[in-house]
Order: C-alpha cells, then structure tokens, then sequence
C-alpha cells in the first residue's frame, strides 16, 4: 500500500511539474507526432507515384526518374536464384541455420523471438521504480547492452552466411553419376545437372551434399522406391496434389523437357552402387 501511495504521490508531482514548465503528451506532443508521420507517408506516397509515373520502356527495362521500376520479367522457372530474406530479417535467417529441422527449428523461430517480445512487454510492468537514469539501473543496461550485440552479430553472420553456389554443386555431378550408376545416361545426368542448379539440396540431401530443411527426405535411393517417371513429373508440377500436405514448391513453370529430366534423375538414384 506505501508503494502504491509513493506512485500516486509521484504521479501528482509529475503532473504539477508539467503544470508549470511545459505541456503534456496528449494532446500536444501525439499532435506533432501525427504531423510528422502525415508527412512522412505524404512523401512516400509523392515519391511512388513519381516512381511510377515518370517510367518509361528502355528495351526490357523499365524505369523512371527515380530508378527502375522493374527490369527484365521473372522467370518462375530459373535454376540460378538462391532465396534470401530482407537484411532486417537476417538474425532469423541465421538462427534457422543454428537451430536445425527438425528437433529444434521451432525454437530458433517462433520460441526464442516470443520469449523475448514477452520480456520487453512484461519489462513495464515489473520494473515500476521512478529511477530512469541508465547507470542506477545496471540489469536493464546489461541486458539491452547483450540484445543489441546479439541481434547485430546474428545480422553480420545472417548477411555473410554463404550459400553453396550452383557451380560448386553442379561440379558434384559427375561424382553423383559414377556412385549411382547413370553415368552412360545423358538424359538422367542433364536432370543431376538441373538438381545442382534449381537449389533443390537447399532442403534436400543427396549423396552427402545439401541439408534437410524442414524434413526433406533424402534423395539418394529416391528411384530405388519404384515410383516411375509419371510419378515424379506429376509430383514435381504440384507436390501436394500427389502428396497431401507436402510443404515442396510447385516446379511446373519447368519446362517438359527439364521435367522429365529430372524425374529420369530421381528414378535413376537408386542408392551407391
């Protein structure tokens, strides 16, 4: 109750010192904060539809006063990207490579951020002292001091974290096709060659190369499994219409032939010979 009868007195000397040498938050200061923020979209807003309305077609380009509005079309069926998140997302994006599929994956994602979302907001509530000066409050300083390193180490790894590049991969194949037997196969080792460069050992493993992102199976012994080239065509146009669930992307902006291609690969994997 004395504590409570400390904040109350508190609070009314706050306000009685606003009273007298300056103005309170609402509703002067959320005023001015409106203003800015009405500018600042204002801008943004001026900026885009300059953006947009200056652009104009140099060859497959498309681009106006302020830079290129897009440059040449996506191609849904490329075989050089590698995905990556907005450099703000880049802690999460190396926290996944910390804390690996299956048994721990939940915890780099969802529980270790929560956890300390619930810390920051229950941080207010716990420590109600008046005491605001950052050397009287040595846990709070101690603990922003590790938040802001460690989100800032997780950014610079996240941001200089190396993918396998597809021309590394690519050179696995000949390798590939010595152990499994295809090597005298120009159609399978064409679908090797198109497994290395579309990314697909990003979430799937392969004779020791790549990672099992998400639960991936491995693809080793895939042809020893008999499923036949109709099968993987129709799995590899939309995985989950042939296996509910399935968390694969769809491959049907692949052409026909890199399709058959690459189910010719997977049948042809039947596991080390």
């Amino acid at each position: 109750m004395a504590s409570l009868d400390e904040r109350h007195a508190g609070f009314k000397r706050y306000k009685e010192d606003v009273d007298r040498r300056g103005k309170p938050f609402y509703p002067f200061a959320m005023f001015h904060d409106t203003v800015m923020s009405l500018v600042v979209v204002t801008v943004i807003v001026v900026l885009a539809v300059i953006w947009k309305w200056t652009a104009h077609h140099h060859g497959t380009d498309y681009t106006g006063w302020l830079g290129a509005v897009y440059n040449a079309k996506a191609d849904p069926g490329t075989v050089n990207f590698v995905p990556r998140p907005d450099w703000y997302f880049y802690f999460l994006f190396y926290l996944l490579r910390i804390f690996k599929w299956p048994e721990s994956v939940i915890l780099g994602t969802i529980g270790i951020p929560t956890i300390c979302l619930m810390l920051m907001i229950a941080l207010r509530f716990v420590d109600v002292r008046t005491e605001r000066r950052i050397f009287r409050r040595p846990v709070a300083l101690v603990a922003a001091i590790l938040v802001v390193i460690s989100m800032g180490v997780l950014t610079y790894k996240g941001a200089t974290a190396k993918e396998a590049l597809a021309s590394e991969v690519v050179g696995l194949v000949p390798s590939w096709a010595q152990k499994e037997g295809f090597a005298n196969n120009p159609t399978a080792v064409a679908g090797a060659k198109l497994f290395a460069q579309s990314g697909c050992i990003n979430c799937h493993t392969y004779n020791g190369a790549g990672n099992s992102n998400l639960g991936a199976p491995d693809l080793t012994s895939e042809g020893a499994k008999g499923k036949g080239i109709d099968f993987q065509i129709r799995h590899l146009k939309d995985p989950a219409s042939v296996t509910p669930g399935s968390p694969m992307p769809k491959f049907g902006a692949f052409s026909d032939q890199n399709l058959r291609e690459l189910a010719t690969f997977l049948e042809a994997s039947k596991g080390p010979k």
